[in-house]
């Protein structure tokens, strides 16, 4: 399977191992792919884990209590059966709590909308077919972006090759408080993988924060340098690669390489690699490549 270009990545605070073992026990066609620990960073040793969930990989990732999982980003599950949404809801509602109750709803059958007991937002929705990608990140703009979801769909499929938007439906004259022609729901692909993003007026008490980023996986320093100037809007947010865009959402631009350095199995390697990324804001991968290869690393703008 090709690496997915982009992958979302959920930061935990010391529960990535369970989670993962949960997720990959419930969810078909998933499995642990491999798992690394990294020491001697601010948030001491962490453990990252590389999981496949349905056909799509993600990140998961312990390293402590500074964030926390809202339903900013939740994660869309299309099933082939209503009875695969009563089994899944019945697996993720364990320990958790319903945002929209398992039920029958004008746009499914049978759909239901919970956090998890790590906090993680899943939406899961039979609706009488199913996609060739049954599990993808759903972004929902409220507060001060609200409105602006079709904005953002078209900013990242401008960004991304093999990019477009799909189906949109919007919100009419008698949905207040959501504005009229804002979108209910929309569909885009970015670098052939699918999202959704949706308007919401209500009344939330979150918005998107780092407990769940898109990482972007880059060819090389172009690639690198190009989707940073493109996505990061706030300064005071980058670091080791992260950054946050203009709508609030967190990515991180790393190079494919990364994936080859962090999952070497050399401890030497690793903690070389980690100690160089961890003072950079955007990575440099000429600098990671020396460190990999014991190579000295000297900081010429000191």
């Amino acid at each position: 399977m090709t690496q997915q270009k982009i992958t979302p990545h959920l930061w935990f605070d010391t529960q990535a191992r369970e989670a993962a073992q949960l997720y990959t026990r419930i969810f078909p066609n998933s499995r642990i792919k491999h798992s690394t620990t990294l020491e001697d960073t601010p948030s001491g040793s962490v453990e990252t884990l590389v999981v496949e969930l349905m056909g799509q990989e993600f990140t998961l990732f312990s390293a402590g209590p500074m964030f926390k999982f809202t339903p900013a980003i939740s994660f869309m599950i299309t099933t082939d059966s209503a009875a695969e949404v009563d089994r899944l809801h019945g697996e993720l509602i364990d320990g958790g709590m319903a945002l929209m109750p398992l039920s029958e709803y004008p746009f499914s059958e049978r759909y239901a909308w919970l956090l998890d007991r790590y906090g993680v937002s899943w939406q899961i929705g039979y609706f009488g077919a199913t996609n060739a990608q049954p599990l993808m990140p759903v972004l929902m703009f409220v507060g001060g972006v609200c409105g602006k979801s079709e904005e953002a769909m078209r900013f990242y499929t401008s960004l991304f090759p093999n990019s477009k938007l799909g189906e949109m439906a919007r919100y009419g004259a008698d949905d207040a408080p959501e504005t009229e022609g804002t979108i209910m729901h929309g569909d885009f692909t970015l670098a052939g993988q699918s999202f959704a993003a949706m308007d919401s007026a209500q009344m939330h008490d979150f918005t998107f924060t780092e407990a769940i980023s898109l990482v972007v996986h880059c060819d090389d320093q172009a690639e690198i340098d190009r989707y940073w100037a493109a996505l990061s809007a706030v300064p005071e947010a980058e670091a080791c690669g992260w950054l946050k865009d203009k709508y609030g959402v967190s990515w991180q631009i790393v190079p494919k390489e990364m994936n080859e350095m962090m999952t070497s199995g050399d401890p030497e390697k690793i903690a070389r690699v980690t100690q160089a990324f961890l003072p950079m804001k955007k990575l440099d991968l000429a600098k990671l490549r020396e460190a990999y290869g014991g190579v000295a690393v000297v900081d010429k703008t000191v």
